[in-house]
Formats: structure tokens, C-alpha cells, sequence
């Protein structure tokens, strides 16, 4: 688990969400904003059209790059919000399921949102992140 970011829980808030309710980081920490991790390939061509579950490991594969390239890594992350672009529940927990198994332990503060639509041909799920590091 990160150093710099700390998850905070209450024990007055209910505890059926599989994410912590809060994150901090310490003042003299680097915040990094990302912008949302889309499934693309390299050549950006949209994978796993028409399966949630496929581009939801896409993004946060992708979303696992741009954290290393900015010099963050997933324990680093201190908020994510997740799209899915579908009004269906089902397709939405097909996505979080994904996204809350790549993150394991550290259940940072999420939101989940179904979306009309997302920027890319074919493309179901996004997810956006606020990283924090200390230098």
C-alpha cells in the first residue's frame, strides 16, 4: 500500500461499498491528473468491442502506463471515477469488476457512472484517475 496516499473509512457510513470513502495525500505530495484511460490499442483501434468486462483490463492496462510514465503506480492512485457507456447495471458491475480486482487492496475512492456514450468507436469503458507522489 502507498505511503503517500492514505484511504479513510467510517464506521458511520455503510460498508457494502467495495471502495474506501476518502483519500489524502500529504502536502508535499506531486498530484497527477490523468486523463481517462480509453481501451486502445497501440494503434488505437478500440479492443474488446462489445465486451465490458475485455475493455475495462484494456483501460486499466492502459491506465497502468500512463501512471508509470508520470512515475505513479495503481497504489498511488487516490481517486478514479470509471464510465461505462450503458444504462444496464449489469454492464457496469461487468466493468467495475474488473477495475476493483486490478486495484486489490488499495479500494480507492471510486465512482461508478453509466454514460450515453464514450469518444471512440466502439469504446464501452473509461476510467479517469488522480494520482499522488512524493518525489
Amino acid at each position: 500500500m502507498s505511503q503517500t496516499v492514505s484511504l479513510i473509512r467510517s464506521t458511520d457510513l455503510s460498508d457494502v461499498a467495495q471502495y474506501a470513502y476518502a483519500a489524502t495525500a500529504p502536502a508535499e505530495a506531486r498530484l497527477i491528473f490523468f486523463a481517462g484511460a480509453c481501451p486502445l490499442d497501440l494503434a488505437g483501434s478500440t479492443v474488446g468491442v462489445g465486451d465490458y468486462a475485455a475493455q475495462a483490463g484494456k483501460a486499466m492496462e492502459n491506465l497502468g502506463l500512463a501512471l508509470k510514465a508520470a512515475g505513479a503506480q495503481l497504489h498511488d492512485v487516490l481517486s478514479a471515477r470509471v464510465l461505462v457507456a450503458s444504462s444496464k447495471q449489469s454492464d457496469l458491475v461487468a466493468a467495475w469488476t474488473v477495475i476493483r480486482e486490478a486495484f486489490g487492496e488499495h479500494d480507492v475512492p471510486s465512482t461508478l457512472m453509466g454514460v450515453t456514450v464514450l469518444g471512440y468507436t466502439n469504446q464501452l469503458v473509461e476510467i479517469e484517475a488522480v494520482a499522488a507522489v512524493i518525489d
